[in-house]
């Protein structure tokens, strides 16, 4: 175990130890800081406290950071697109229709298990059911995702993250005929209190940034290109519906009426970040799969198109 010491100041003094903790260690989620403490891995002045603990200048925080669970995850052959990889990270495009990691309802077929064939150097800080992921697209999102092989570069990756320092760019389809060639949606967003499953924009949320680019209209549809600014939780699909563009196909955020396309139209195109080994900025660009394609090249010559 690796013990960490961290004393509190008057700046974090009546802050929720998960919360400090979690500051202060942004490659971890506040679910796992949080099972730490019940666990009694995290001491306050030598005693166990409850994660909503709020902390007092001169406390003393001592952490035994448990070692990263043993992976046990079942290793499948995906033929997974690999983009770039090399010893400390790899960036793979993710076909739409893939989940991303392991759960309770889809055990197999993710892209965990594609990578735990492909592999087995995957960073250990995520637990063991997302080994060296550090960030996600939904299920029927396609893309490029950027995976961690070793702790060190996960950490790296997620700094990256949270000082707003990587570059993701998407293409989308949305519904509607955006006037405007470009725009910036700044609007936070957070869990939708009549639906817990959904997100929405709330003043309670989380800051979230938006740019958008518009790339071709077809009348009663807008491709548009997205720059991620912020990462939070249904992004663009949220933004886009917040400004009354929802994504074409979009199961959960999309208008009633919509092509039935199997998920909404978004591809993650570009990825750029500094390399955490050698920190030259490094950026991958792969073209939205055939099914986007023809879907835009069928918009663009007016065939009919089944609605749902």
């Amino acid at each position: 175990m690796e013990i960490i010491r961290i004393e509190i100041t008057e700046e974090d003094e009546g802050s929720r130890i998960d919360k400090v903790l979690s500051t202060s260690r942004p490659d971890l989620s506040r679910t796992q800081i949080q099972q730490w403490i019940k666990d009694g891995d995290v001491l306050v002045n030598t005693k166990t406290v409850k994660p909503n603990y709020r902390v007092k200048t001169g406390d003393l925080l001592t952490v035994d950071e448990p070692e990263p669970e043993e992976l046990d995850i079942t290793a499948e052959d995906l033929e997974l697109d690999i983009v770039y990889e090399d010893s400390n990270v790899l960036v793979v495009n993710k076909p739409r229709g893939m989940v991303v990691h392991p759960a309770k309802s889809h055990a197999s077929g993710t892209l965990v298990n594609g990578l735990m064939y492909h592999c087995k150097d995957l960073s250990g800080i995520n637990g063991i059911l997302r080994p060296g992921i550090v960030h996600r697209t939904d299920k029927d999102t396609s893309g490029l995702l950027m995976v961690a092989k070793n702790d060190k570069a996960h950490i790296s990756l997620v700094n990256q993250l949270v000082e707003k320092s990587v570059k993701r760019v998407y293409t989308a389809l949305v519904h509607g005929h955006i006037p405007h060639d470009n725009g910036t949606i700044d609007a936070p967003i957070g869990r939708d209190t009549r639906d817990r499953q959904n997100m929405t924009v709330t003043d309670k949320g989380k800051d979230a940034v938006t740019h958008f680019k518009v790339l071709e209209r077809f009348g009663e549809y807008t491709l548009v290109e997205c720059t991620l600014e912020t990462g939070r939780t249904h992004q663009i699909r949220v933004h886009m519906k917040y400004i009354g563009h929802p994504l074409v196909g979009d199961p959960k955020y999309g208008q009633a009426e919509t092509i039935d396309f199997g998920g909404q139209v978004l591809h993650a195109g570009t990825l750029g970040f500094k390399h955490p080994e050698t920190w030259e900025f490094i950026e991958f660009t792969v073209e939205p799969p055939a099914d986007f394609h023809a879907l835009v090249e069928n918009i663009r010559n007016n065939v009919d198109i089944p609605k749902k």
